[in-house]
C-alpha cells in the first residue's frame, strides 16, 4: 500500500446515509397504492422496472422517481389517479433534499488524511450529475477533498478514467465504499486497492457475492481507515 496516491471515496451510505431513506420512501409508496396491490407485489414490480430502466435513465434519485411513476401506472392498469401522482412525487422530492449529513467518523478521519498531505482525495459516486453535487455541498465535506466526480455507473473504464485524471497508475489507487460490486470488485480487478465499509443496508441491486483478496482491506468503520493508513 506504500504506492497509493489517490484516496476515491464512495458518496451514499459511505460518506452520507442514503439508502435508508429510499426504503422509507418504498414504504410509503407502497401505501399509496395500497389499493391496488400488496407491498411485495408492488416491490418487486418496482425493482423490475428500475433495472429495466437503468440503460436509459441510469442511477440516482431522478431515475427512481420516474421508475416510481412508471410503475404505479402499471401497478393501477392505468387508473392511477391524480392526486396519487402527486404524492408520488412530493416523496421524490423529498429524496432531492436529503440532508447529506456526515455519517459517525467520516469528519474526523478525513481531517487526518487532509492534514497528512500524503494523498489526493476525491469522491467519486455514480448517479445524478446535480443531485450528487447538492447532497455534497449540503455535507459540508467539500473542504476535504480536492473534487467530486460523478459518473452514470462505476465499470472498470471509468476506474481507468479516473486514474488518467490525475495521472497515476491503478496499483495507486484505494477506493473506499460499501458497495462489493461498485466500489469494491471492478477496482480488485485492475489491480487497484479497495476499502469495503458495508453499510447495514444493502440496494438489491448492488448485492453480489463477496470474496477475500490481497488488496481488499475489510473494515467495520469508516475510523478504522485512518488507522490502516498512518
Amino acid at each position: 500500500m506504500k504506492d497509493i496516491s489517490l484516496i476515491a471515496f464512495d458518496a451514499d451510505d459511505t460518506l452520507w446515509e442514503c439508502q435508508t431513506y429510499f426504503e422509507t420512501v418504498e414504504r410509503e409508496y407502497c401505501e399509496i397504492l395500497s389499493s391496488y396491490s400488496s407491498a411485495d407485489e408492488i416491490s418487486k414490480a418496482l425493482f423490475a422496472v428500475e433495472t429495466a430502466n437503468m440503460p436509459l435513465w441510469g442511477y440516482g434519485s431522478k431515475a427512481f422517481i420516474l421508475s416510481l411513476l412508471e410503475n404505479a401506472i402499471e401497478i393501477s392498469d392505468g387508473k392511477l389517479k391524480a392526486e396519487e401522482v402527486k404524492r408520488i412525487l412530493a416523496l421524490g422530492k423529498e429524496l432531492l433534499q436529503l440532508p447529506g449529513k456526515p455519517m459517525k467518523g467520516v469528519v474526523e478521519t478525513l481531517k487526518v488524511l487532509r492534514e497528512l498531505d500524503k494523498y489526493h482525495l476525491v469522491v467519486f459516486t455514480k448517479g445524478e450529475l446535480l443531485d450528487q453535487e447538492n447532497k455534497f455541498h449540503r455535507s459540508g465535506l467539500a473542504p476535504y477533498f480536492e473534487d467530486i466526480v460523478v459518473v452514470s455507473d462505476k465499470t472498470e473504464k471509468s476506474y481507468h478514467q479516473l486514474c488518467e485524471r490525475f495521472s497515476i497508475g491503478v496499483g495507486q489507487l484505494l477506493m473506499v465504499g460499501n458497495s462489493f460490486r461498485s466500489d469494491i470488485e471492478p477496482v480488485l480487478k485492475l489491480g487497484g486497492w479497495a476499502a469495503h465499509i458495508p453499510f447495514h443496508t444493502t440496494w438489491q441491486h448492488e448485492v453480489i457475492e463477496e470474496y477475500e483478496h490481497p488488496h481488499l482491506l475489510k473494515l467495520e468503520f469508516f475510523t478504522q481507515l485512518k488507522d490502516v493508513l498512518l
